[in-house]
């Protein structure tokens, strides 16, 4: 099966690609990884998580125990800042206003406050005619639709490829979207790139539904088997 068939000029491609996507904007139970720089580093301590060294770098653990994660009214706690709305915003939003909060209550300009804000990796999950489904998570800013299912184990023969569904969360609930990664014009969806908490489903092929083969050949021998089954059995009973 052939990926990204052409339909239309690159240059014509990659303009619309540049124009479709957009920067993620934080949902609920989205977990945040926030830290705090300053020239004096004890004074931010306390906004950084504690033995931050003693686990593994990439550990989900870590990640859901030192990250803030985001509550039902889209809130984040924060020492000493305390409940602040992320609902909505951008990461680099969300730096600003932090950044903001720190120098008008707890520090002064001089003490040169640096935030970082992340997501605390992409989780993803990934079901249907897939080599590995399950849940995936990928310390990365961006994963397209093809990084998300070479991850679970690509596409078997007997998976629809032009067809993935994207199951996607919203504040008002969940949205299906539909895509044709067989096409070339794939890239210029704004769900080319996917989101955290997205499920990735990908449909068998009729042919599989129906048992009838994986192949076009298994599938034309299926059926001259169970013509074959069909005639013998037609002869029995005219026996009978």
């Amino acid at each position: 099966m052939v990926y990204l068939q052409p339909q239309e000029t690159a240059a014509d491609s990659i303009s619309k690609v540049v124009a479709s996507q957009s920067p993620y904007r934080v949902q609920i139970y989205d977990i945040l990884n926030i830290r705090v720089k300053a020239l004096d580093q004890d004074a931010v301590q306390i906004f950084n998580p504690m033995g931050e060294d003693l686990l593994s770098s990439n550990s989900d653990e870590r990640a859901y125990f030192d990250g803030f994660t985001v509550d039902l009214h889209g809130e984040i706690r924060v020492p000493a800042l305390g409940r602040i709305n992320v609902l909505g915003y951008t990461t680099e939003e969300i730096e600003n206003i932090l950044e903001k909060k720190l120098l008008e209550e707890q520090f002064k300009e001089t003490a040169n406050i640096f935030v970082t804000v992340k997501l605390t990796g992409l989780r993803y999950t990934v079901s249907g005619e897939v080599g590995s489904p399950g849940t995936n998570t990928l310390f990365q800013d961006r994963v397209n639709i093809f990084e998300a299912i070479a991850n679970a184990g690509e596409i078997p023969i007997t998976g629809d490829r032009k067809d993935i569904m994207i199951i996607r969360q919203y504040p008002q609930g969940q949205k299906i979207h539909h895509l044709d990664i067989t096409k070339e014009d794939v890239m210029n969806s704004p769900y080319y790139y996917i989101q955290p908490n997205d499920i990735v489903y990908v449909k068998p092929l009729k042919q599989k539904s129906w048992g009838t083969g994986e192949t076009g050949m298994q599938t034309l021998a299926t059926i001259a088997t169970l013509l074959t089954l069909g005639t013998t059995t037609l002869l029995l009973i005219d026996r009978l």
